[in-house]
C-alpha cells in the first residue's frame, strides 16, 4: 500500500508544477462558466414555469461544476499511461511487483486532484464576488456540508475508476480514439457534466439511474446546493459505495483479462 501512496504523491507534486496550465484552466473554466449561467438565464427569462431547478440552485451547480470540473469530468486521459500502450513500454509496467490496476488508480487520482487543487478556489472566488444573477451562494448547514464532502470523495474515487476502465479500453483496442471516445463522451453527459440531469426528460433520468455516472457531477453538486434532500443524500452514498466496490471488482477483472491477452507494440 505505501508504494500506491507514493505514486499518488508523487503524481500530485509534479501536478502541482503546471502552473501556466492551471491558470490558463482557471480562465477557461470561469469564461465557460459565465457563458453556461448566461444561457440558462435566457430560458429562465422566458419561461419560468416547469423549471425543474431554482435559477440560484442552478447558478450555484454550475459554478461548483466548473471549479471542481479537473475532478469531476470523465474526458480525462493520462497521456503517460496511452503512451505506454501504445508504444510497447507497458512491459516495464509488468514487470514491476506492484499490482498495475492499482498503480494505474494512483496515478490518475493524483494527477486529477493536484490539477483541482490548483484551480477551483480562483473559481469559487470569482462565482462569489459577482452579483446577482451571477453570484455562487456557498451557505450550507454543516450537516449537509458533511455529507457533501463524504459524497464527493466517493464521486472522486467513481470517476477514477471509470477513467481507468477508458484506459483498459485502449488495452484492447490500441487506439485512445473511436470506441474509448464514445465511453468518454457517453459518461460526460451522463454524470451531468454537460447538462444539469433534472433538465432531462423523466425516462431518460430512469434509464441515466442505472449507471454510476450520475454519482460522479450530478449527484454530490445537486446535493451541496440543497437540490437533493439530506435524506436522500445519505442514500446516495450507499449506492456510491456500492458502485465504488462493483466498478472496483470488474475493473480488475478486465484489467487481469487484458493484461492475460496483451500485445506489446514494438517488442
Amino acid at each position: 500500500m505505501k508504494s500506491y501512496i507514493s505514486y499518488f504523491i508523487l503524481k500530485y507534486k509534479i501536478g502541482l508544477q503546471y502552473r501556466a496550465s492551471a491558470m490558463a484552466g482557471i480562465a477557461t473554466q470561469i469564461f465557460f462558466g459565465l457563458v453556461y449561467i448566461s444561457i440558462y438565464l435566457a430560458f429562465y427569462e422566458s419561461d419560468i414555469s416547469n423549471l425543474p431547478m431554482e435559477l440560484p440552485k442552478l447558478v450555484s451547480y454550475l459554478w461548483l461544476n466548473q471549479a471542481f470540473l479537473a475532478i469531476v469530468n470523465t474526458w480525462y486521459k493520462n497521456s503517460e499511461l496511452v503512451e505506454l500502450i501504445k508504444t510497447g513500454n507497458l512491459a516495464y509496467e509488468l514487470a514491476r511487483p506492484q499490482d498495475v490496476f492499482m498503480m494505474w488508480v494512483a496515478k490518475i487520482y493524483g494527477e486529477k486532484l493536484s490539477s483541482a487543487s490548483l484551480r477551483f478556489i480562483p473559481v469559487i472566488l470569482f462565482g462569489i464576488i459577482m452579483p446577482y444573477p451571477y453570484h455562487l451562494d456557498l451557505k450550507i448547514s454543516l450537516i449537509r456540508l458533511l455529507v457533501f464532502i463524504i459524497s464527493f470523495i466517493l464521486a472522486s474515487v467513481i470517476v477514477t475508476l471509470c477513467i481507468l476502465l477508458f484506459h483498459i479500453i485502449v488495452i484492447y483496442t490500441l487506439d485512445d480514439k473511436g470506441v474509448a471516445n464514445m465511453f468518454v463522451l457517453i459518461s460526460d453527459i451522463l454524470s451531468g457534466g454537460v447538462i444539469p440531469l433534472p433538465f432531462f426528460p423523466k425516462y431518460i433520468i430512469n434509464i441515466i439511474n442505472l449507471f454510476p455516472f450520475r454519482y460522479i457531477a450530478d449527484f454530490p453538486l445537486r446535493l451541496y446546493v440543497g437540490d437533493i434532500p439530506i435524506i436522500d443524500g445519505l442514500y446516495g452514498i450507499i449506492i456510491q459505495l456500492i458502485w465504488i466496490i462493483i466498478l472496483y471488482i470488474s475493473g480488475k477483472l478486465l484489467m487481469r483479462h487484458a493484461l492475460s491477452n496483451v500485445v506489446i507494440q514494438g517488442g
